[in-house]
């Protein structure tokens, strides 16, 4: 008798694969249990399709809804989900896309695409309450170079030899412009976004790596020096004070080890 893990698993590989027939035989109780089988098969599909194009939909208004719709249903069968949360599904969908029919033919898709996913990642973030000039003084300067800073939830850090981030803010307004032309040119953009608003802003190289590598939980002395290995004149305590200003920092510790040092 077949199990129900065992079971669980064929339906499983029918719905990616498309593979129905190794299941449907097994399958007992009640008319026509492949017809059953098909209605999940189809559902799965066409629920995962349908977030796939909710989440990427202004993908689908630059490339085209034929070019996202075949692609996301190539991609539903290729990536299952791993986790039950589908709030998280497809962070590798951009790149999928971007290889997949006609896609390939637009080499800036793969970054709108990446651009699009972090709009929509911190558009749902909540802010937490940010941390004051005087909250970074109590640290001291002696040891602020090790203090670790903790950012907003709703930020992002793209890199991009696109201007994506025109042609994003062109579709977010609403416009239909005449005419677009698309710079390619690098381009590092912060996303900035909570409860369902989101700013797009460019940054200069030595800026983002600062910033980029604070979001990523690297001191603020290996992060400034990243930066001034880029640009010699950055200012890192200027780039501190016009984080901390804009609100962008939620705390900032020094660890249990680098205070026993």
């Amino acid at each position: 008798m077949l199990s129900l893990a065992d079971l669980q698993s064929g339906v499983a590989r029918a719905m990616t694969t498309g593979e129905r027939e190794p299941v449907v035989a097994r399958l007992v109780g009640g008319a026509h249990p492949g017809k059953r089988l098909d209605i999940h098969l189809r559902h799965y599909e066409a629920s995962l399709t349908a977030a796939l194009r909710d989440k990427f939909a202004a993908c689908a208004w630059l490339a085209g809804a034929d070019v996202m719709n075949a692609a996301a249903r190539a991609y539903v069968h290729a990536h299952p989900p791993m986790q039950p949360c589908i709030a998280e599904y497809a962070e590798e969908f951009p790149r999928f896309l971007a290889k997949h029919g006609r896609a390939r033919t637009m080499p800036y898709l793969e970054s709108f695409a990446e651009l699009e996913w972090a709009v929509g990642r911190v558009s749902i973030a909540i802010d937490h309450p940010p941390i004051s000039w005087p909250d970074i003084g109590q640290i001291g300067s002696e040891r602020l170079v090790d203090a670790v800073l903790s950012l907003q939830p709703g930020l992002r850090y793209l890199r991009s030899p696109w201007g994506v981030d025109q042609l994003m803010t062109t579709y977010l307004s609403g416009t239909e412009p005449e005419r677009f032309v698309l710079p390619e040119a690098e381009t590092f953009i912060e996303v900035r976004g909570a409860r369902g608003t989101v700013h797009l802003t460019q940054l200069d190289d030595a800026t983002f790596t600062f910033r980029k590598e604070l979001a990523a939980g690297r001191s603020l002395g290996d992060a400034a020096g990243s930066a001034l290995e880029l640009d010699s004149t950055f200012d890192p305590g200027e780039a501190l004070q016009l984080l901390v200003h804009a609100g962008l920092v939620v705390s900032a510790a020094v660890t249990a080890q680098e205070n026993a040092s």
